[in-house]
């Protein structure tokens, strides 16, 4: 139990900094529509980062079945789409750092998960399962 305390504490503060910040459906509806994304897909934006990071900005997601990581708030894969902090070979689709992507400041995430968008649509996502439906509208979160 003391070791595991210990790995932990470890961890937690390798970490620090990337542990983000957790936001909510309207704080990243009113954030993506400020950076440009269009209203109309807002929906399914915060539908995605709900089900892949709980609105989590400093997530890392456990290892894939490919040895790849998932990053931020989208969960964008280091294979693809970042490059990764250990250096493992990646295409880099987005030309930023995994760790930019899990910063309090989710303009890197946002232009990357685009990106990922116009290039795979929305399928890219494990979880558009959950988001491929009828979902809640955005409207309330600006009044």
């Amino acid at each position: 139990m003391r070791s595991f305390i210990v790995v932990l504490l470890v961890a937690l503060a390798w970490a620090g900094p990337a542990l983000g910040r957790t936001m909510d459906r309207c704080s990243l509806a009113r954030e993506m529509a400020k950076l440009g994304v269009p209203r109309d897909q807002l929906n399914k934006w915060t539908c995605i980062a709900e089900h892949e990071s709980s609105y989590r900005t400093g997530v890392v997601g456990p290892s894939n079945s490919d040895g790849s990581n998932d990053y931020g708030i989208f969960q964008i894969n280091d294979r693809y789409w970042c490059q990764p902090p250990s250096g493992k070979k990646s295409s880099n689709g987005c030309g930023v750092s995994c760790k930019a992507l899990l910063t309090d400041n989710i303009t890197r995430s946002v232009r990357c998960a685009q990106k990922v968008l116009s290039q795979q649509g929305w399928k890219a996502w494990s979880t558009w399962k959950y988001c491929s439906g009828q979902l809640p509208s955005i409207d309330p979160c600006f009044k």
